[in-house]
Formats: C-alpha cells, sequence, structure tokens
C-alpha cells in the first residue's frame, strides 16, 4: 500500500509519500518547505502570506515528493491531507491541491487531524511499537492536552489548557525577552545553554501553575504574565545583558517543563499505560526530551516514545502516517465512497481529535 500525504496547516508546505505493509509504515519521501524567514519580520504567522508561499510551493513540493519516492499517481492508493486545526487560508491550499489529485487520479481522498498526525508521528522512532492503553502529551503552539488511548484512534481527552498552549508562551516570552522569530527554538538554546553553566542552580523564579490541582488541566497565561511583571521590574541595562536574558529563559522553561512533566506523572500513575509519547512542535525540546526520559526510568512497565526531531515539527510523514493506518482499516466499500465523496471535503480551523 502506498499513500500520498499533504500538509499546510499553518507555514510549512510539506508532501509524503509513505508504504505500509501491514506491520510498519516507511517513509519513502518527506518533503517540507518552511516560511520561517518570510514570517520572522512579522514577529509571527500571517496567515493570509502563508497561503499565498503555499500556492506558490505547492505543485513542486508534491511533485518532489513523487519524484524522490519513484512513485507516479498509478502506484498511489490514496491521497491524505491535513484537514484542521489550522489557518484556514493555509488549510484551504492543502485540501484544495488533494481534492484535486483526488478527482483527477480517481483516488481515495482521506481528511486528516493535524494532533492525530503529531501523535503517530511516534511510529518513526525506530523500533517502535505502540501499545495500549497509550497516554500522548500533545505540546504545541495552540494545544497542550493530555491523552488517553485504549486502542488505536481511540482517544480521551484527560485535561487541556484552559489557556495559552505551551507553545504560545514560549513564542511571548521570547518576544518579551527580544528574542527572534520563532521563540521557542530561542529560548530553549538559552536556557539549555545557561543550564550548563549554572548546573547546581535552582530555578525558583516563576509559579508552576496548576501543578497541584487534582485535575490534568493546564494553564500559562499567568506564567507568562509573571515573566512579564518581573521584567518590568529590572532596568533596561540588566534587560540588555545576554546572561540576564539567558538566566529568565532558563527559569520559565523549567517552570513550563516542571508544569508538564507534573502532569503527566499524575497520569502515568492513575491510568498505568504502557506507551508515553510526546507530540507536537514542543517535543522537540530538549529539555522536556530529558526530563521526560529520566521521569520514565520510575515506571519500567511503560515505554517512552518521542518523534526524531525532523518529524516533531510539522511535515507530511506524520499526516502519511494517521492516514494510511486509518485507510488500511477500512473496508472496500469506505473506500470507495472516499473516492466519491472527494470534491466534499473541506477544511476545519478546529476540527476536533474527539
Amino acid at each position: 500500500m502506498k499513500l500520498l500525504a499533504i500538509e499546510t496547516s499553518c507555514d510549512e508546505t510539506a508532501a509524503a509519500v509513505l508504504g505500509y505493509d501491514g506491520r510498519s509504515v516507511a517513509v519513502q519521501s518527506s518533503v517540507v518547505s518552511s516560511q520561517v524567514e518570510l514570517h520572522a519580520a512579522w514577529g509571527g504567522v500571517v496567515p493570509n502570506l502563508a497561503a499565498r508561499e503555499h500556492v506558490k510551493n505547492i505543485v513542486p513540493i508534491v511533485e518532489s515528493a513523487l519524484r524522490e519516492a519513484s512513485a507516479t499517481p498509478d502506484d498511489i492508493d490514496c491521497i491524505t491531507v491535513t484537514k484542521g486545526p489550522g489557518l484556514i487560508p493555509a488549510l484551504l491550499v492543502g485540501v484544495s491541491a488533494a481534492k484535486t489529485l483526488a478527482i483527477a487520479w480517481q483516488k481515495p481522498l482521506l481528511g486528516v487531524n493535524h494532533l492525530e498526525g503529531h501523535i503517530y508521528a511516534n511510529l518513526f522512532t525506530p523500533g517502535a511499537e505502540l501499545r495500549f492503553p497509550l497516554l500522548a502529551l500533545v505540546v504545541s503552539g495552540g494545544h497542550t492536552q493530555l491523552i488517553l488511548m485504549d486502542g488505536h484512534f481511540q482517544y480521551k481527552l484527560l485535561g487541556e489548557t484552559d489557556d495559552d498552549a505551551a507553545g504560545e508562551a514560549f513564542d511571548k516570552v521570547a518576544k518579551m525577552l527580544g528574542l527572534p522569530y520563532p521563540g521557542g527554538p530561542e529560548i530553549g538554546k538559552r536556557a539549555d545553554a545557561y543550564r550548563a553553566e549554572h548546573q547546581d542552580e535552582k530555578a525558583e523564579r516563576f509559579p508552576r501553575p496548576m501543578l497541584d490541582a487534582n485535575n490534568y488541566r493546564f494553564s500559562f497565561s499567568g506564567l507568562k504574565t509573571a515573566v512579564l511583571y518581573s521584567l518590568k521590574k529590572e532596568s533596561s541595562k540588566t534587560l540588555a545583558d545576554p546572561e540576564f536574558v539567558s538566566f529568565i529563559a532558563h527559569e520559565f522553561q523549567e517552570a513550563v517543563v516542571d508544569t508538564l512533566i507534573g502532569k503527566t506523572r499524575r497520569a502515568i500513575q492513575e491510568y498505568m499505560p504502557k506507551t508515553l509519547v510526546i507530540a507536537g512542535g514542543v517535543s522537540a525540546n530538549a529539555r522536556l526530551r530529558e526530563r521526560m526520559g529520566a521521569t520514565i526510568v520510575d515506571y519500567p512497565g511503560c515505554q517512552f516514545l518521542m518523534p526524531p526531531f525532523q518529524y516533531s515539527l510539522d511535515n507530511a510523514a506524520m499526516i502519511g502516517a494517521a492516514g494510511i493506518l486509518r485507510y488500511a482499516r477500512m473496508s472496500e466499500t469506505e473506500r470507495q465512497t472516499l473516492i466519491a465523496d472527494a470534491s466534499m471535503l473541506e477544511p476545519s480551523a478546529h476540527f476536533p481529535l474527539i
């Protein structure tokens, strides 16, 4: 089985070709065109600019993915595309391209949830096997959620953020510190460098929001505000000091990671999953990976998976991984329906996972 996947939910234009032999998913090509430099001047993603770049890039990106996989339209069994959540102007480009190809090639078209794709990106971890029940910590610019899975595509939301997502808080704090866009990686680099020089120093400057609450909800708006008020107390000379900026980055990152780890640990103790995965753009954060890896040692019955760095950020291979497993489970009648209904697929900015 061979599948073409397309992803345009935000500011990456991506396409991939995947194969499935009934046991494992293989990435045969994965092509991503980033718009980071375009949006850096604006300090964030501008939806209409992103859509224009997707329009320019979508055809050559798809052609490149097919070429790298040595695949032709006749080889493709199904097309998958990110249906949402995401930016509607950006999603429209990918969905329109996928619909056009599905109709022209007479192929089944399957819309995939972006967050589901991030979870299934963990299939690309060498030797990975998803054992259930599975606990997923989804952390990105728009989402912070703890999700329990009793089987493939069976989701139970344990808790999510009441306000800012973790990735959003990273970007906003980076902006306060005068760091360039995208802010999350900049915070991580400076925080990690500071920690390497001050290994015995405890991070105590900022609160750990809702860490002691007896639930799985998150809140990062108050933490972001705490950083803002803390910076307002400092002199302009202090704020211009790179060492101080790295110190604040470190203190903030530790507060976020402590909160994520604490909530995840509680969920592991309550639900005793056989697999823990992290998913979403923030799963690329080195400190979160390190701390989560150290935490799982206390739970020998639970394996810890994290996607390779290139599949942590937005890409089409992850959309293909979720899509090809869904498609493999469909009957022939359901697959024919996907062909007939290809023209009716529409993007959704708030496409729910559950």
